[in-house]
This record gives C-alpha cells, sequence and structure tokens, in this order.
C-alpha cells in the first residue's frame, strides 16, 4: 500500500492509517482515491477480515482539506466549477464512498483533530471511540464551503438535526467529552489507551461468525433509508441464509457444550 495510508492486518483486524502527520494528515490529494479504494476492495475480497480501525498518524486524525491547496487553485480545486464538480465525484468522494462501502464494521479510533473532511471520514465509520484530546468540527462554512462530503447527510443521523444543524452553521468545533454527551462517540479514554482500547473493541467484534456479521452490518445500512416492511423482508431473507450456514450449527454445537466458537466462514 501507499505510505499515505498504512495497511496493516493482525489476526482478523485491519488497521487502515492516514499518515501524513507533518501536516496532520489531509486528505485529498491525487493518489488518495485510490489508496481507499485499492484498500477497500482488498479487505471486502478477505473473508478472514471481520472489523477495521481507521486512524490517523501523529497527533491528528485529519484535519480535512487541503485549504493551503485550496487557496492556490491546486490539487484540482482551480478552474471552471463544472469541472471542480467532477473532480470532486472522481476524487474526494471516491475516498468517501470506499470507506463507506467497507463491509465489515469500522471503527474510527479518532487520535486528534477530525476537522471538516476528516470529520465526515470519522462518521462514515459505524462507531467512533475518541482519545481525550480529539476534536471535532464540521467547520465547512468558516472557509466559504457547503458540506460537501456527505456530511449533511450523516450527522443528522447520528447526533440528531439540531446538533447537526448548530455545528454546521456555527463551524464551531466540539471536545471529546462534548461529543460523547452528544453521541458522536461512543467512548472517551486517555491518548495512550486510543488503539489498545480501539483493538480490544474490533476484537470483540472478529470472534463474530463472518458471514452474519457482514450481513448485520448491511441490514443496519439498509434501516437508514429503507421501511420498516423493506427490512422485515431482507431481514427474512438473511436469516434463511443463516440457518443454513455451518457457521450457526457451530454457534449451536458451542452454546450447549459451553465453549467459545470457531467460524470458519461456512
Amino acid at each position: 500500500m501507499s505510505e499515505a495510508l498504512l495497511f496493516e492486518k493482525k489476526g482478523h483486524v485491519v488497521t487502515l492509517t492516514i499518515n501524513r502527520p507533518e501536516s496532520r494528515n489531509p486528505l485529498g490529494a491525487a493518489d488518495d482515491p485510490e489508496n481507499f479504494t485499492n484498500a477497500v476492495a482488498r479487505i471486502n475480497a478477505d473473508r478472514d477480515v471481520r472489523c477495521v480501525i481507521l486512524t490517523g498518524a501523529g497527533k491528528a486524525f485529519s484535519a480535512g482539506g487541503n485549504v493551503k491547496a485550496m487557496r492556490e487553485g491546486g490539487e484540482g480545486f482551480g478552474g471552471p466549477g463544472t469541472h471542480i464538480r467532477e473532480r470532486y465525484r472522481n476524487g474526494i468522494h471516491r475516498i468517501v464512498r470506499a470507506v463507506w462501502n467497507i463491509e465489515v464494521p469500522v471503527i474510527a479510533a479518532v487520535n486528534g483533530p477530525a476537522i471538516g473532511l476528516g470529520n465526515d471520514v470519522a462518521c462514515l465509520c459505524d462507531t467512533r471511540i475518541a482519545a481525550d484530546s480529539a476534536i471535532f468540527g464540521a467547520t465547512f462554512l468558516k472557509i466559504g464551503l457547503i458540506p460537501g462530503d456527505g456530511g449533511a447527510w450523516l450527522l443528522p443521523r447520528i447526533i440528531g438535526m439540531a446538533r447537526a444543524s448548530e455545528l454546521l452553521y456555527t463551524g464551531d468545533t466540539i471536545d471529546a467529552k462534548t461529543a460523547k454527551e452528544w453521541g458522536l462517540v461512543s467512548e472517551v479514554v486517555p491518548a495512550a489507551d486510543l488503539m489498545q482500547r480501539a483493538h480490544e473493541v474490533a476484537n470483540k467484534i472478529s470472534v463474530q461468525a463472518p458471514d452474519v456479521l457482514r450481513m448485520t452490518k448491511q441490514l443496519l445500512r439498509h434501516g437508514m433509508t429503507t421501511s420498516f416492511d423493506a427490512i422485515m423482508e431482507l431481514s427474512a431473507s438473511m436469516q434463511a441464509i443463516a440457518h443454513h450456514s455451518a457457521d450457526h450449527k457451530e454457534a449451536l454445537d458451542a452454546f450447549f457444550e459451553k465453549r467459545a466458537p470457531v467460524y470458519k466462514g461456512e
């Protein structure tokens, strides 16, 4: 993988690390869409992967888009508006869609500031654990931009419309404690303990049967946009598949034999 996005697999868990610590891990460089797309394709194709941790190197999760490049018209921010639109579609939005399309649960280990696009990328994950040094902000309006990376859809579903509106309209940032109170993160831990805690949660997730784990994520995602009746129909179909799996039989045997199950993804 690229040095800008580190890929490490340990057991059933993949850790992706945004690796531009000297500039607080901005996103949107020319190679970022390909880096994320390739990493996600690798994850989704590996049936041995059951959880992903996404974090940033150094003291920041991600400062978001490259504001200096915006001012100078570099990294795709120059030229006519129609051209910028296409570069968003084929650039930054490919990063967003790649993270959204990871088939296994994703934990954002937010080690520091997650600002703008960085906040949106954290929100694309299934759950977020924050270091006590983390800061969150949807600060697009402060630089004269709209929330153009999915945040207008993501934030209200995570923290509610009123608080999402407050963050977006004011451009304020919030600390980790407030983020937990608002439901943006599930827990806050000392910075030194962040990755250990993220791996603890990832390992708890990774003991689940891999196929039903992926199907459960699909159900949760579909539940964000579809009707109750549609979810019930999809659940019936997926449950029928699960009942015929070898992992379901193994789970039942382990339950009655009072032992830990050994799943093979079958």
